[in-house]
C-alpha cells in the first residue's frame, strides 16, 4: 500500500452528517490522498468540503458493490463506511457484501468516528504499508454431499 492511500467514503442517511464532520475535520489530510464515494455522500463532501471525489452510483443502486469490485480488484486501501446500525437499509446484501470484500482482502475498515479517528491518526495513514493479503488462489469449494 503506498503513501497515498485510495479511499472509500460512504455512510448511510442517517450517519451522513457525523461523516461530513468527520471529513471536515481531517480534509487537510483526506485531500493528499485519492477519494472515492457512494453517490449521494460523494456529492454532499464534494460541495461542502472542497474535496476531489471520485463518485460512484447511489449505495442501493450498485455503488457498494462498485466499491466492493474495486477492493477485489486491489484498487481500494482504506474503507471508511459510517454505516446505520438501527435502520433496516433495502440494500443491505450490498452492505455485507462491501463489508465481506473488506474483510476477505484485509482493507482497514472503519465503520464509526472512533475507527475512523485511530485510522488517520495512525503513523501508517500517511506511509506505505506492507499489507498481507492472503492468497485465495487454490481455494476450491466442495459442493456439499
Amino acid at each position: 500500500m503506498k503513501a497515498t492511500k485510495r479511499i472509500a467514503l460512504v455512510a448511510h442517511d442517517e450517519r451522513k452528517q457525523d461523516l461530513l464532520m468527520w471529513v471536515r475535520q481531517n480534509a487537510d489530510t483526506l485531500a493528499k490522498h485519492e477519494l472515492f464515494a457512494t453517490g449521494t455522500t460523494g456529492k454532499l463532501l464534494a460541495d461542502q468540503c472542497g474535496l476531489a471525489i471520485t463518485r460512484m452510483k447511489s449505495g442501493p443502486l450498485g455503488g457498494d458493490q462498485m466499491l466492493g469490485a474495486m477492493i477485489a480488484k486491489g484498487e481500494l486501501d482504506l474503507l471508511i463506511f459510517f454505516w446505520d446500525p438501527m435502520s433496516a437499509q433495502p440494500h443491505d446484501v450490498d452492505v455485507k457484501a462491501l463489508l465481506r470484500m473488506s474483510v476477505l482482502y484485509n482493507i482497514p475498515t472503519a465503520c464509526n468516528r472512533a475507527t475512523a479517528d485511530f485510522f488517520i491518526t495512525s503513523p501508517w495513514f500517511n506511509t506505505d504499508y506492507e499489507q498481507v493479503v492472503k492468497d485465495f488462489s487454490g481455494y476450491i469449494r466442495r459442493p456439499l454431499e
